[in-house]
This record gives structure tokens, sequence and C-alpha cells, in this order.
């Protein structure tokens, strides 16, 4: 899927012809727009509480998240994540100076945030605000936590944590489920 994209054709390419005029109804993507009060597929929202959501935040995977810089274009990262889904809060450590912790910070408490993970076709998204701590408990917290789900990281002065209070779960998994995670259960939706 990737080798395409991200290495160059080896065949000669041909001059571009100009781009006719785009068709009432379409968008720039040369997809059909939704009529106006037509439905559109939703994104299953799931329980946090279920177990296989929870099992699939405390397997190690790298997860990426997503900080808005000043000028609002998204910044993607790669992080290791914790989630306690009881109180609805995930954890993100890292180092005071770094571009994801300015951009939260800029946020004064209410940055919104997303972190996602995906593993083959399981896929799941937490949404929510984000704050930076430098509180020695909350880093240390932070840190516990993301020793049991990865490793213990290196030391590190400049450590801060990014708390996320999350507000949505979302995710899909398996090759036809919506609401599925994991491939022998089903995960109740919270529409």
């Amino acid at each position: 899927m990737f080798a395409r994209s991200c290495y160059p054709s080896r065949r000669p390419t041909q001059p571009s012809a100009p781009h006719a005029p785009r068709r009432p109804g379409r968008q720039a993507s040369g997809h059909r727009a939704p009529a106006p009060g037509a439905s559109v597929r939703q994104v299953p929202t799931l329980d946090p509480l279920h177990p296989d959501v929870a099992a699939f935040w405390t397997e190690r995977h790298l997860c990426t998240l997503t900080t808005l810089r000043a000028d609002g274009n998204p910044h993607v990262v790669p992080v290791g994540t914790t989630f306690d889904p009881e109180t609805m809060t995930a954890r993100v450590i890292t180092r005071s100076g770094s571009v994801k912790a300015g951009n939260v910070g800029r946020g004064d408490g209410a940055a919104r945030v997303a972190v996602c993970q995906v593993d083959g076709r399981r896929w799941s998204t937490l949404e929510g605000t984000a704050r930076v701590t430098r509180d020695a408990g909350e880093v240390a917290e932070a840190v516990r936590r993301y020793a049991r789900r990865y490793r213990q990281p290196r030391p590190n002065p400049e450590r801060v944590a990014i708390v996320i209070a999350v507000t949505r779960v979302l995710g899909s998994g398996g090759e036809d489920a919506q609401q599925r995670l994991s491939s022998g259960g089903t995960v109740p939706s919270t529409r």
C-alpha cells in the first residue's frame, strides 16, 4: 500500500492536462458531497469500560498524539500513551521543551487533542482536552503507568506529563466490524 506513494515512479511522467472546472456538488477531492439532510456514516463511539477496549489500551502499541500549532495546523507525533477508562484520563510523558508540550500549554488547560493507536484493522482514538503538568505526583503517576505498559523510561529532569481529559473514545476493528475492537468481542456503542 505504501510502496507506490513512498517511492518515486520509474515510469516517465507526462505533463498533466488542465483541470476542468469542478462540477456542482463535487468537493475538491472529486468525491460527491453529501446531500443536505442526508445521513452520513458515523464512526462508532466505544464503551471505554468494555473489556476489549480496555485490553486494547493496555497492549503495547505506539500511538500518535495530534495537537494544534499556533497557526491551527496539526502537529502529529509518535508517543507512548496510557489510558485509564475508569477516570477517562490519558497520559503522555514528554520533556517540557517539546513542541507537543508547547502546543498543549498554549491552550490554557483546554487544548483539544487526539491520541490514536492502530494494530492492523483495529484502531482506537481518544479525543479530549489536555493540559501540561509539572506536578511531581502527577508526573510520577504518568511515569509509573508508562513503565507498566511500555518500559521504564530514562530519567529526565525536564519531564512533564500531558494529561488528557478524554471526552470520546472512537474505534473499529476486524474486516466487517463497525463496533468490534477485537476479533472475538463485540463492543457496545455508547451513542
